[in-house]
């Protein structure tokens, strides 16, 4: 099957395409490396059934060309901005970098007769609301521009999926996800403070902030499983774990990790780390579990995992 990953460079991306590849798919990776690595990728150069295009997804005249060549059945679209703070400091970048990312998307696929798109979004789409979350909770309020973006591209591609015969959607809303190759968060934010102070550690908020941690070879498997299973015309499904991890879990395991003794944390006060983070959330996931699908790694086990393999790799650039 031919296949379009867009942001295929990236964190997710990555280890998505790693999956495709295995399955025997041919894979396009569309990247324009704003946030990606080609080191992500780099393993599969010589791969027959790989090609890497460095592109601006928002470029409709190059992104067409692609389409035209390729003859696409499937798009994986991750392409998006993945850091809430840098959305919230600058307005634009969750618009160019995540809604007209997907709004270019469709219209390229629309041109040449693709019907099927799966799509990362976030549980950013549904706000600040109390209690589990479940796929038809509403109504969807997000607090951040990042949030907002992917839940203008759901509606998108909803139209869209109604506009075309025979296209089908699948809609993934992402808890956090950790692991190998991530760029940014929460754990990197504490190495990079022990590094420079070892024997304290300032986090923001009051450390109480809650949230389920997927392990990223988890979500890709997740990914994988549902666009199998699931055969609406748009599915959508919450993907994460039936437990969460606390700010101050994650520096304690990270602490752990390090070999560090007698830190003393300083928390910042708030009970939200940063304008437009949802400071506790928590997932419904009967509909997926319904399908067949649960994590193999639980929430700390994945912060456990993702703090190691940073450490490990950054034990290997030095």
């Amino acid at each position: 099957m031919n296949i379009l990953v867009t942001g295929g460079a990236g964190f997710i991306g990555s280890h998505l395409i790693d999956a495709l590849i295995n399955e025997g798919h041919h894979v396009v990776c569309a990247d324009d490396l704003s946030l990606g690595k080609e080191e992500n990728i780099l393993h599969h150069k010589d791969n027959p059934g790989f090609q890497f295009i460095k592109t601006d997804i928002c470029d409709t005249s190059s992104l067409d060309q692609i389409f035209k060549k390729y003859f696409f059945e499937h798009v994986f679209h991750l392409a998006a901005n993945s850091d809430i703070p840098e959305g919230t400091a600058d307005v634009m970048v969750d618009f160019n970098k995540t809604f007209m990312t997907t709004f270019s998307l469709l219209k390229c696929m629309t041109s040449n007769n693709v019907n099927n798109i799966l799509f990362a979004s976030s549980s950013a789409v549904y706000g600040d609301l109390p209690g589990k979350l479940g796929e038809e909770t509403g109504p969807l309020e997000p607090i951040s521009f990042y949030g907002a973006a992917k839940l203008s591209s759901e509606a998108y591609i909803a139209a869209f999926s109604h506009t075309l015969d025979n296209a089908k959607a699948w809609i993934f809303r992402f808890p956090n996800v950790v692991g190998e190759r991530m760029t940014h968060g929460v754990i990197f934010d504490f190495l990079k403070k022990l590094k420079k102070t070892p024997s304290k550690l300032t986090i923001l908020g009051d450390g109480q902030q809650e949230k389920p941690y997927l392990y990223v070879k988890d979500v890709v498997d997740a990914m994988m499983f549902t666009w199998k299973n699931a055969q609406e015309q748009i599915n959508y499904f919450n993907l994460g774990v039936d437990n969460r991890t606390k700010v101050k879990t994650i520096a304690d395991i990270v602490v752990n990790e390090l070999g560090l003794k007698d830190v003393e944390y300083v928390f910042t006060g708030s009970s939200r780390g940063w304008p437009g983070d949802v400071p506790r959330f928590e997932y419904n996931l009967s509909k997926i579990n319904r399908l067949g699908w649960t994590a193999k790694r639980s929430s700390d086990e994945a912060i456990r995992l993702a703090v190691r393999a940073e450490l490990e790799n950054r034990k290997k650039a030095k």
